[in-house]
């Protein structure tokens, strides 16, 4: 063996095959092993080979988490708590613009502001399924993400035909504060009839204590009548909770209520005729 490894390490040019002759000449010298050199290459080589199998497959492990990965916003104050932003689950780039167009009408106290799809987040709808033709220039869902949660403010305004569907050809009641079994219990409702003959009704909506998905939870909700038989429906909702869920639920509501009752009479959330 000695003689062997001395003839290794005086003859460095005779490259690989030198080298896997003189171990099998050593191998043969010791004489009580059974591995053949032959032995020892192939099991190199697999260990090779399972090195460049690990990190390949680590790396596409990386980019799979990369294609579905969530952008994120995070503070960078060391003395600040870092806040995900929630997902663009909305295709269309004008609805960021609808976001930003949201912002501005908005405390900037409120949080980060993203245009989103609840159909998509819950039902896990095509994102590339179109939404339907929504009235209002802001109609949509909104996330909002603010200390470590996330919460939702959701705009629509409805003909008459949906609340037709919605109740049976009954319509509105005329009084949404006053006790109606069928349309469950609204807390600290308050109905406010307005100058131009509008009325706008806002009130709280108890926590569902339901196993279902998803989970809401507490919101304020709210009503404002408008001309021809259309209403504009309102969500401030503190988030959701199950599958879909962009965050933990905030503490309160997006938005006070002072704030919802201020949003819901911009005329930024009508169209141009209803203004006229």
């Amino acid at each position: 063996m000695k003689d062997a490894m001395n003839d290794m390490g005086g003859d460095k040019g005779d490259g690989m095959s030198g080298a896997k002759e003189l171990l099998g000449r050593a191998v043969a010298d010791v004489g009580r092993s059974t591995v053949s050199a032959d032995a020892v290459y192939a099991k190199a080589a697999k260990v090779r080979w399972r090195r460049r199998a690990v990190m390949s497959g680590a790396a596409l492990a990386l980019v799979a988490a990369g294609a579905v990965s969530v952008p994120v916003l995070a503070a960078q104050d060391n003395n600040t708590t870092s806040v995900a932003a929630p997902p663009r689950l909305a295709e269309d780039k004008g609805d960021q613009a609808k976001a930003r167009q949201l912002a501005k009408l908005l405390p900037a106290e409120v949080g980060t502001i993203e245009r989103v799809r609840w159909d998509v987040l819950i039902k896990m709808a095509n994102p590339k399924k179109g939404e339907p033709k929504y009235v209002g220039p802001l109609d949509g869902q909104y996330a909002i993400s603010r200390d470590g949660g996330v919460g939702y403010l959701s705009m629509e305004i409805k003909d008459q035909k949906y609340i037709d569907g919605k109740t049976g050809g009954k319509g509105m009641a005329d009084d949404l504060c006053a006790p109606d079994p069928q349309a469950g219990v609204r807390l600290d409702c308050v109905r406010e009839k307005l100058p131009d003959g509008r009325v706008l009704t806002i009130w709280r909506k108890p926590v569902a204590n339901t196993s279902g998905e998803p989970r809401w939870g507490a919101e304020l909700t709210a009503q404002l009548t408008l001309k021809g038989g259309q209403v504009l429906l309102s969500r401030d909702i503190t988030g959701f909770a199950g599958k879909g869920e962009l965050g933990p639920l905030l503490k309160t509501p997006p938005l006070t209520r002072a704030q919802f009752r201020e949003l819901l009479l911009r005329p930024e959330l009508l169209p141009a005729e209803y203004t006229k």
